[in-house]
């Protein structure tokens, strides 16, 4: 993928979140819709197309942790907060390199984690859990080996001790299984097509109203090493 290539040519060691979406459209995954502002008009005509409620965060490739750094705001609700939420990431961002990120707001309670690393013996390997701000500390993840089939995207999901909170609970729809297949194994493809990708992070993936989407993601690449 020439995004990929050329972020390697120049040295870089990881894609944005917007750029790192961008991959993982390409490959058919389900993303937030959303749009790189950075202006005041640049958000008033990026809010009008995706509409409220929305989701705003400083984006950049040196940005990452942004829940920590305070540059994210959530359920925006019209332009006067948009405008507020714009002002105040751009502060905190500080002439940081990077712009701000303006997405629909996807509501669920049910958050995955969707990822791949290169392992040095192995290769590629997917990876599936349970997802949001506690997947470090429940480590309720599994792995396969790219490339998957279907039947093993299928395994991972029940392998998590988390695996019920896929079945409709609670009023909350039953997850598309068939989706989330799919979205492991072209996560897979991803590893095997792209050499120059270590790791991938998709975290969280929000089943809304039962269907996964990918909320924030990160494309982390291999050092370029000099002969």
């Amino acid at each position: 993928m020439d995004l990929i290539e050329k972020s390697v040519q120049k040295g870089r060691s990881a894609l944005s979140e917007y750029e790192s979406k961008q991959v993982l459209a390409q490959y058919g995954i389900p993303c937030t819709r959303e749009i790189m502002v950075q202006s005041l008009q640049d958000l008033e005509d990026a809010a009008e197309k995706i509409g409220f409620p929305l989701v705003l965060k400083g984006c950049g490739r040196h940005i990452a942790h942004k829940t920590e750094k305070g540059l994210i705001r959530v359920d925006i609700r019209n332009q006067k907060e948009a405008k507020a939420a714009f002002e105040g990431i751009t502060a905190e961002m500080a002439g940081a390199d990077g712009n701000v990120l303006m997405q629909e707001m996807i509501k669920g309670s049910r958050e995955l984690v969707v990822g791949l690393t290169r392992d040095a013996q192995f290769g590629p390997c997917v990876m599936f859990g349970l997802g949001g701000i506690f997947t470090e500390v429940l480590e309720d993840i599994t792995f396969r080996v790219a490339p998957l089939e279907k039947q093993d995207a299928l395994e991972m999901m029940h392998e998590i001790r988390a695996h019920k909170m896929l079945n409709a609970i609670r009023g909350m729809k039953a997850a598309d299984l068939e989706m989330l297949a799919e979205i492991l194994i072209r996560v897979g493809q991803i590893g095997l097509e792209n050499e120059a990708i270590k790791e991938i992070d998709i975290n969280p993936v929000i089943l809304s109203h039962g269907k996964p989407i990918a909320v924030d993601a990160l494309v982390v690449l291999e050092e370029v090493r000099s002969e």
